[in-house]
């Protein structure tokens, strides 16, 4: 197999040097979108009191991330996933830095503030493909097997995820929302450069060779042949249709609903951090698990279980009491669960999609599963002013666990443990259509209710 760098993918001497500079890179980078996580539903509950307005910058953030997967894919190859990954946190970290700038001169306005989110969004999902698409090549560099690999990838996050969390509930109450950005701003500079000098000379992160120039026909028909791909592979277009509505749901959790919650019962930022930084240390907990031993599992029961553990019950638990220990523990229940997740469906997605079609497969999952994510915080922003926050969080945990059953009750899911059989047996998966295929936005983002999708 030849990678989209012309090199061929099977390497003699190990090199582990890319796939930790990737793995660094995402820790950072990580860590500063917790802060953003936390610090700008915040900045927007304390400037504007309205949960409404929160949902709603949350949705300007959301919907330019769906619009640029949609289109981005075929652009990735031809840039060059190294190129497209710097630009995306350079031109983020420009417009983070802005916000609290504009802020502190007293100019900032609503509009410039959901603009600016917009800005991070729109450039936020093609970076975040171009990275997660090098991770099998990467891994085979490094001599690791590919779901130890995804595995790794995934407790990296969220152990970045938990570190961020845990220190922006602090910074928020130590330094005010605004000032916290500054330092999410910092973190996409650090991620550019590790990119830009750890990635340097990696075949499959530079531009692809000998393809023909970028017209409108072509364009055209690399992004048809990505979704093409997705859609006639039912398990794929199963996983992230269930996905697309956890993500969602997910999204009107953590842009609305925890701070809310945290804000009217809970006692303030601390609480909110110390929450999803409980629920990122137990998903990094069920990552580095299933590292261990996930592979004597099977994939689907493992996974259903994962599902149902970080959907509902938090919703329900952060309805029935207006205290922080009951919440703490459901949502470290819920962390296991979500841990096990993204390395599942990761590993199947890279085991599954051909190697030159990644990054247009993979941005087409991408926008897929983030379809319903603007109208997310839309949704609960509205909702909560509507119907009030007990009555928002149960509507929404019934929904979240009817769309976990999935996995329960469709066969298509069965499928799930076909790449890996037929890799034990020695027989390559499937290529194209027969053997269905999974694994949103390679891998997908984290389908747990204490993060919204991963920036980067």
């Amino acid at each position: 197999m030849t990678a989209p760098g012309g090199h061929e993918a099977l390497t003699t001497k190990r090199d582990r040097t890319p796939l930790a500079t990737v793995l660094a890179a995402n820790a950072i980078s990580i860590s500063g979108n917790s802060l953003t996580l936390i610090a700008v539903p915040w900045f927007a509950l304390e400037t504007t009191g309205s949960p409404g307005k929160a949902g709603f910058v949350a949705f300007c953030t959301a919907l330019p991330v769906l619009l640029s997967a949609l289109v981005g894919g075929p652009v990735i190859d031809r840039i060059g996933r190294r190129r497209v990954s710097i630009a995306s946190d350079l031109v983020c970290a420009l417009a983070l830095t802005a916000i609290p700038l504009l802020n502190h001169a007293g100019v900032l306005r609503f509009w410039m503030l959901c603009a600016l989110m917009a800005v991070t969004g729109l450039f936020h999902a093609p970076g975040e493909t171009a990275r997660n698409v090098l991770t099998p090549d990467l891994a085979e560099r490094a001599g690791t097997p590919l779901g130890r690999a995804t595995s790794f990838y995934d407790a990296v996050s969220r152990g970045a995820r938990m570190t961020g969390a845990a220190l922006a509930g602090l910074l928020v109450a130590l330094l005010g929302a605004d000032s916290v950005l500054y330092i999410d701003a910092a973190t996409f500079g650090v991620s550019a450069l590790l990119v830009l000098l750890g990635l340097r000379g990696i075949p499959s992160a530079e531009p692809v060779r000998g393809a023909p120039p970028l017209s409108l026909a072509v364009y055209r028909a690399d992004l048809r042949e990505g979704y093409a791909f997705m859609l006639r592979t039912r398990l794929l277009l199963g996983v992230n249709l269930m996905v697309m509505v956890t993500n969602g749901l997910a999204q009107s959790w953590s842009s609305v609903l925890l701070p809310v919650h945290a804000r009217e019962e809970l006692g303030g930022s601390a609480a909110l951090g110390l929450l999803v930084a409980v629920f990122g240390g137990s998903a990094l907990a069920g990552a580095l698990l299933y590292a261990a031993v996930g592979h004597r599992f099977p994939r689907r029961p493992v996974l259903a279980v994962g599902f149902l553990l970080c959907g509902a019950p938090v919703y329900v638990t952060a309805a029935l009491t207006d205290t922080t220990p009951p919440l703490l523990v459901v949502m470290a229940l819920g962390g296991l669960g979500a841990g096990v997740l993204n390395p599942i469906l990761g590993a199947v997605f890279y085991e599954i999609v051909p190697e030159g079609l990644r990054s247009r497969v993979g941005s087409a999952s991408t926008a897929s599963v983030l379809l319903t994510t603007p109208l997310g915080g839309l949704a609960a922003g509205f909702l909560v002013e509507r119907m009030g926050i007990t009555a928002t969080l149960l509507s929404l945990a019934g929904v979240y666990f009817l769309a976990t059953l999935c996995p329960l009750v469709f066969p298509s899911w069965r499928a799930m443990d076909a790449p890996r059989a037929a890799s034990a047996a020695g027989t390559p998966a499937a290529g194209k259509g027969g053997l269905s295929r999974t694994g949103p936005s390679t891998p997908a983002p984290a389908p747990g209710p204490a993060g919204t999708p991963p920036r980067r």
